[in-house]
């Protein structure tokens, strides 16, 4: 299957992209979920460590995220990220879109509608406030 050309989607430090064919075997995780359907609970979890450990240790670094279309899976982990780190859905859904023409379908829609952030990518500075950004 050809792979949709790169998209990058940037907000404030997070960089993320869906890499190409020639790409892909310099991915370090595989984290599967069903087609068309929303992440396991195990896998967002296991991907917003992934996120937040990435951010701390190469601030501005680029995260690549795969799926066979590029269309489901992988906007949705990115959308995730953003909404984790303060992005409202409506927003993170339309960026992503912006970039990604015809990214989620109907299930996944209404997942990041629902989904609640536990503000997992925002962090307390040294004067206890919170800050807007993944890394201190």
């Amino acid at each position: 299957m050809n792979h949709p050309a790169p998209v990058e989607v940037t907000y404030k430090n997070m960089r993320f992209l869906n890499p190409t064919n020639a790409t892909l075997n310099k991915f370090i995780e595989d984290w599967p979920f069903h087609d068309g359907a929303p992440p396991f609970n195990q896998t967002v979890d296991d991907w917003l460590s992934l996120v937040t450990i990435n951010f701390h240790e190469d601030p501005g670094c680029c995260i690549a995220v795969h799926c066979v279309a590029g269309l489901g899976r992988g906007p949705v982990l990115v959308a995730l990220a953003l909404i984790e780190g303060g992005m409202k859905y409506e927003d993170a859904v339309q960026l992503i879109r912006q970039k990604q023409r015809g990214a989620f379908n109907s299930k996944q829609l209404l997942y990041l509608e629902k989904y609640r952030p536990k503000m997992r990518l925002r962090f307390k500075n040294s004067n206890g406030h919170r800050n807007n950004c993944c890394f201190q």
